[in-house]
């Protein structure tokens, strides 16, 4: 039985951390998209958006979408923006299990505000303008976000013991589907 999981959500709802170890788990293997394209494209996300402007970058990314799609047996942690460009988030509804990581916004302002200086779209923000970023964000997103097949609460991620049960907790709502 040929599997394929995508997941979707904000940046910092646990997408790579949640993505490796159910990957893992279950005997898949794992692509980080944003990865993929750095090591395809041979350029950081942050050189390719300097380059080509959000709109040429966002076409590379629906490309190597299409590519790591045809994968088989798979986990994709989708880029936060993925879902909300082309029709992306229809493709992956169509080729995969599509998962949208629900984080509130309490966790992926704790997450993200630790994760600031890695993320280039985050770094020298205070803690009102990271909020501010968030929230409009999530508001701008959720339409595509709430497309995804299914819904999964991504907050207790923070332990390992937190991360083996939402591994086992994802699997169950696969299996089920």
């Amino acid at each position: 039985m040929m599997k394929r999981v995508y997941l979707i959500g904000y940046m910092g709802s646990g997408k790579t951390t949640l993505g490796k170890a159910f990957a893992q788990a279950a005997h898949l293997q794992f692509i980080d998209l944003d990865w993929y394209i750095e090591e395809r494209m041979h350029k950081s996300i942050k050189d390719l958006f300097a380059e080509r402007g959000e709109e040429g970058f966002r076409q590379v990314e629906r490309n190597m979408l299409h590519e790591a799609g045809e994968f088989e047996n798979v986990v994709i942690a989708a880029g936060g923006g993925t879902p909300c460009f082309f029709d992306n988030i229809d493709y992956m509804n169509r080729t995969g299990e599509t998962v949208f990581l629900n984080a509130s916004f309490e966790a992926l302002f704790r997450r993200l505000k630790v994760a600031k200086s890695k993320r280039p779209l985050l770094s020298g923000k205070t803690d009102e303008e990271l909020k501010e970023v968030i929230r409009n964000g999530l508001a701008e997103r959720m339409a595509f976000y709430g497309k995804a097949k299914h819904w999964f609460p991504s907050d207790y991620l923070e332990s390992r013991e937190q991360i083996s049960e939402s591994v086992e907790q994802l699997k169950k709502m696969l299996e089920e589907s």
